[in-house]
């Protein structure tokens, strides 16, 4: 790596993690690139040093995998400088709780909380000594209310949310910032992956491309601001549901993400 800041991204070979990779990159930082896809890492990789002259390490990587976030850190070296930390990696998945696999759910709970917690933690504490860092975890608008036939999904971005915000408290006056980006329907392949590309609220019309969510993200992590919410149909969303009855939010979320029986 040069002397350029290092970021470090998580679910980098597509959706909002390649497109804040390429953010980064555009804004002078080198990389740091984290999934399971090494062919679309290593594209990336020449794509960012082609484009923008950034230097790029590619990490192979399964989230999943038991200690996978110490595993990604042993492969940069000892003490490695992580500038900002993108903890974007995740996936969903839809169907009744009782119905679904339970090694795909525990899968699901590794990757958007376990790793995303550990690579937090034996990151966060080298930005407080140095005194600067940045740290963009991505949730959802699912992250607001609970979600019936996506429970676990909706219960793991819950969490990445009340992390982001309690840290970014922990943290505030020590130069380090913690930001929670919150987008609602993406343009990615996450609604392949989950099963949800049929569903009524991916069909909406009100889906945004990865490259905005991206570009919103970025500044609001430079700005140190603690949640971001991408587009005003999302926000709009995200409040309304704190003031709108418990039961009529779970019936509402169950209408969006109809049971397949």
């Amino acid at each position: 790596m040069s002397s350029r800041p290092v970021a470090l991204v998580t679910g980098a070979s597509a959706g909002i993690g390649r497109e804040l990779a390429k953010v980064l990159a555009r804004e002078g930082h080198d990389l740091v690139l984290v999934a399971r896809r090494q062919a679309e890492l290593d594209e990336l990789a020449t794509a960012l040093k082609e484009q923008y002259g950034a230097n790029a390490q590619v990490v192979a990587a399964d989230l999943a995998e038991p200690d996978a976030a110490a595993k990604v850190l042993a492969e940069l070296g000892a003490d490695p400088r992580i500038d900002v930390l993108v903890n974007n990696a995740g996936f969903g998945g839809h169907g009744a709780f009782a119905d679904r696999d339970r090694d795909a759910d525990l899968r699901m709970v590794a990757v958007n909380v376990t790793a995303l917690t550990d690579l937090t933690k034996l990151v966060l504490p080298s930005m407080v000594a140095r005194g600067r860092g940045r740290v963009l975890n991505v949730a959802s608008t699912a992250a607001f209310q609970p979600g019936p036939f996506m429970a676990v999904y909706y219960a793991t971005k819950a969490y990445v949310l009340s992390l982001s915000e309690a840290l970014s408290e922990e943290v505030s006056g020590t130069g380090v910032t913690v930001t929670c980006l919150c987008p609602g329907v993406t343009d990615t392949e996450f609604h392949a992956v989950a099963g949800t590309d049929a569903q009524p609220l991916t069909r909406t019309r009100l889906s945004m491309s990865a490259a905005s969510v991206a570009e919103s993200g970025y500044a609001a992590m430079m700005r140190g601001k603690r949640v971001d919410i991408p587009g005003a149909h999302n926000k709009f969303g995200a409040v309304s549901v704190r003031f709108a009855p418990r039961g009529m939010v779970l019936k509402v979320v169950r209408r969006l993400h109809p049971s397949s029986d």
